[in-house]
């Protein structure tokens, strides 16, 4: 695992341990060795993780759409910027890139792309770990969500053992690398 997918928000958040958490995170990354694969944005935590990384020595590729590179608001200086036509073909392109995918705080954007890839996984189009990084327990509601969904039979438990989630830098990484596969969807 080399590459690693990160979704997040434009936007900083509420809070200002969301930016510090996403720096600390991307930061640890980058002292480890890992390529971070993101939406190629310099605003909000998306900007603040590009820079974080950068700044520790590491290597940062942005997939960015071009309406969105016209808006100047592309990384300025990435390891790689490449460049799509649409929002769908940055998700596919961060995929194809990425080893790993991680949310991090963000709005429905975040949860568009990181649905997608846990729905991907289902159906068996990847077998790449997922995670959460939870910070401030951001997450919570959507992981009693979940719990609702499978008591719902909506979705099976054994789909929840693809989401890893954490809070911190080095809890994320183990349960990525610890990641056991899941069979894909089945239809009964």
């Amino acid at each position: 695992m080399k590459n690693i997918a990160i979704f997040c928000g434009s936007q900083k958040g509420k809070q200002l341990e969301y930016i510090q958490e996403a720096k600390q995170f991307a930061t640890f990354l980058a002292r480890e060795g890992y390529t971070i694969v993101y939406g190629g944005g310099a605003v909000g935590i998306m900007g603040a993780i590009a820079d974080a990384a950068i700044e520790a020595g590491g290597e940062v590729i942005g997939v960015m759409p071009n309406f969105l590179v016209e808006r100047e608001i592309a990384h300025p200086n990435l390891t790689e910027l490449h460049t799509v036509d649409t929002m769908h073909e940055r998700k596919a392109l961060m995929a194809d890139l990425s080893d790993a995918i991680i949310a991090l705080p963000g709005g429905a954007g975040t949860l568009e792309e990181f649905f997608e890839m846990f729905t991907w996984a289902q159906i068996g189009l990847h077998r790449k770990p997922i995670g959460l990084y939870n910070t401030l327990n951001y997450f919570n509601p959507l992981i009693e969500m979940f719990n609702h969904m499978i008591t719902e039979e909506f979705i099976k438990e054994d789909y929840m053992k693809m989401v890893d989630i954490a809070d911190s830098p080095t809890e994320m990484i183990r349960l990525l690398k610890d990641y056991q596969d899941v069979p894909v969807r089945t239809y009964d």
